[in-house]
């Protein structure tokens, strides 16, 4: 029960975040104001008018999305430390019930927005709980399952977060096929739907059993102190755990996660759009499970810098490909995803094994979270290089140079410790 109770926290986790940028772009011209420019820059017959109007709507999108992609990567962070810290003071699943409640709620009320603030403001609301989710799902699984099952209970979380991500297209395809489309306020359908996996909090409340580890650990000590984690004996691991989770956010949310809104620019299709969504999406379920289980196999050390190399190659190849947004497109979007998406496996194998049991979802909680505040000015820099003032609207530009953070994760790994074939620490 705990595990599926966490796998099914997991997916709508996935689902949430990634329902957003599939439908970023035309929420984004509706709050903003700017529909007619938008049907300028996709009707009009002179070259010149309508190229100048896709760099506005080009540049104002980019620039709003930027700022709500950081706004959820600090909500997801603060969530990450506080449900993290609540988990080891009051338990996991309690925490748990209290975190996809609010992810839920405030996801589903971004379809009442009336401005871009309001956007912003609620992404950063539904983050809270997104990020505690994860520290808090992770903890209870690793410690209700024997060790053995660790690297196939990793894989299995990051793909369950990534076959959310696959199922946004499903909402959004349904919603067209009615007769609404995105650009005609379906966005808003699209996000209201997204208050539904607040029923889940009723499934966790009833059956789920708190972790025994947990209850054995804070019988037996003093309830923890969000600063034991920078003591002197875990100050290195938590600093070192937050840049390598840093590293994998800024890739995923800088670039890979703004591919939706570059096919849909490009194509002016939805459609392909959503299937962007799917390949990426795809990939990465196949990469998180692997991710998980070559870090068992080889080690946690060399997988991560393999990693780094793979993302790094496959996403230069991708934002430097010319032609038409076809299969072939698409096929590369599936392997950007299952290369950039693998550390998702990995982190919930390693930052485990970096904390004890009475500090566990708090020092993972905030190692991981606090990426997401680094992964933030990812965010930022990308929309800053969406700008007219520096690629004026290139999507394949701006994410090129964002994606060559890897190589600072390449050098970074070797400064942590290899925890291969050591038990969780007690």
């Amino acid at each position: 029960m705990a595990l599926a109770a966490a796998l099914l926290g997991w997916m709508f986790d996935g689902f949430e975040m990634g329902i957003f940028p599939l439908v970023a772009r035309p929420a984004l011209i509706d709050v903003l104001g700017i529909s007619e420019e938008a049907h300028l820059a996709a009707t009009s017959s002179d070259l010149q008018t309508k190229a100048e109007a896709v760099k506005r709507v080009d540049a104002r999108v980019g620039q709003w999305m930027g700022r709500i992609t950081a706004a959820f990567l600090l909500g997801a962070a603060f969530g990450g430390w506080f449900f993290g810290w609540l988990g080891d003071r009051v338990g996991r699943v309690r925490a748990m019930v209290f975190s996809v409640l609010t992810y839920a709620t405030f996801t589903g009320l971004c379809g009442l927005a009336q401005s871009p603030w309001q956007l912003a403001g609620l992404r950063f609301l539904s983050a809270l709980g997104m990020g505690g989710e994860w520290s808090l799902g992770v903890a209870l699984v690793m410690e209700c399952w024997p060790g053995q099952a660790r690297p196939v209970l990793a894989g299995l979380i990051g793909a369950a977060g990534n076959l959310g991500y696959v199922l946004t297209a499903v909402p959004v395809m349904a919603i067209e096929a009615s007769g609404l489309p995105m650009s005609a306020g379906g966005w808003r359908w699209v996000l209201g739907i997204c208050v539904l996996p607040a029923l889940l909090t009723f499934l966790l409340r009833m059956y789920v059993p708190e972790s025994e580890k947990w209850l054995v650990a804070v019988g037996s000590a003093p309830r923890a102190r969000f600063g034991e984690i920078f003591s002197p004996t875990l100050r290195r691991r938590t600093i070192l755990g937050a840049i390598l989770g840093g590293i994998a956010l800024i890739g995923t949310w800088g670039s890979v996660q703004w591919i939706p809104l570059w096919v849909n620019k490009e194509t002016g299709s939805q459609q392909m759009g959503n299937y962007a969504q799917i390949c990426s999406a795809t990939g990465a379920i196949i990469g998180t499970f692997l991710g998980a289980v070559i870090g068992h196999r080889v080690g946690r050390r060399s997988t991560y810098f393999t990693l780094c190399l793979g993302s790094l190659l496959i996403c230069a190849y991708l934002f430097r490909m010319h032609g038409s947004y076809d299969w072939t497109f698409l096929a590369v979007v599936v392997l950007v995803g299952g290369f950039t998406a693998s550390f998702y496996g990995w982190l919930p194998l390693y930052l485990p094994e970096l904390f004890p049991t009475r500090l566990r979802a708090t020092g993972q909680g905030f190692s991981f979270n606090s990426g997401r505040i680094i992964a933030a000015g990812g965010a930022l820099s990308m929309g800053f290089l969406m700008s007219e003032k520096v690629f004026a609207g290139s999507y394949a530009k701006a994410g090129a140079t964002i994606t060559l953070i890897y190589l600072a994760g390449m050098a970074v790994i070797w400064f942590a410790p290899e925890t291969r074939g050591q038990l969780l620490p007690e």
